[in-house]
């Protein structure tokens, strides 16, 4: 049982790593605490099950959906609205993103209703076994995704011109203006990765778990766990948060 159990956890861990990288990113590098994370986690889950069941469209293929959708909601959000309080104390960009939810979110009720519902696979893929430790393959796919999708922000971050610029903002938003970064767009920027990060999660989390828009809190509180235990603005934090988060679960 110990074997099943750590492996578990460690499935889940990936896709928590998955969800928080994204509002690590954001409150990083922003300062600014995106209360709306776990509604976009939500309505990543609804647009996977919408175009499985709508369309026939594979939750993998939804990623691609998913990533440019969320990022030009993130951006526009962040350049239309948050950009004009972005200088101010961290409460009110708090309350901003506060209420900004709970238009999201209330919307979603409306649109869905509080109903749970599932994504189910026709046929199911079935499981893998290696002894006594068996794992459903939708769960290990979507642990795969999820590392990759981890991985890519990680690179992107790390070995692009507009991830080096992120990263100099974090560390001094003065000195990365005088050196001719434009800090609006790469607030932008950073937040409509955050938005894509966390719609993709909730493509590969509408495999595991039910989906309903009373779900965005407990993903949100997710996030805040592994961001505390990982640290701010670091990928391989919010990847070591995750999994320290999914096992000990």
């Amino acid at each position: 049982m110990i074997y099943q159990v750590l492996v578990n956890g460690i499935v889940l861990g990936c896709l928590y790593a998955c969800i928080a990288a994204g509002f690590s990113l954001v409150w990083g590098v922003l300062n600014v605490i995106n209360l709306m994370h776990g509604t976009f986690i939500v309505l990543g889950s609804y647009l996977a099950w919408g175009a499985y069941n709508g369309m026939g469209l594979s939750p993998w293929l939804s990623l691609a959906i998913a990533a440019p959708l969320f990022y030009g909601l993130g951006y526009l959000i962040q350049i239309g609205v948050l950009n004009r309080v972005i200088a101010a104390p961290v409460l009110v960009t708090l309350t901003m993103t506060f209420g900004l939810d709970l238009i999201l979110n209330n919307a979603m009720i409306l649109a869905f209703k509080a109903d749970y519902r599932q994504l189910l696979l026709t046929p199911p893929l079935g499981t893998v076994a290696w002894g006594p430790v068996v794992v459903p393959v939708d769960r290990l796919i979507a642990t795969v995704f999820a590392l990759a999708l981890t991985g890519a922000l990680y690179l992107v971050l790390r070995k692009s011109r507009i991830g080096r610029a992120i990263i100099a903002v974090r560390l001094d938003r003065d000195a990365a203006r005088l050196m001719g970064v434009r800090v609006m767009s790469i607030y932008a920027v950073a937040f409509g990765l955050g938005a894509a990060m966390a719609g993709c999660a909730g493509v590969l989390l509408a495999l595991i778990f039910p989906i309903s828009p009373l779900s965005a809190t407990p993903y949100l509180g997710k996030a805040f766990v592994v961001c505390v235990i990982g640290g701010l603005g670091s990928v391989p934090g919010a990847v070591i948060g995750g999994l320290v988060l999914g096992l000990v679960e």
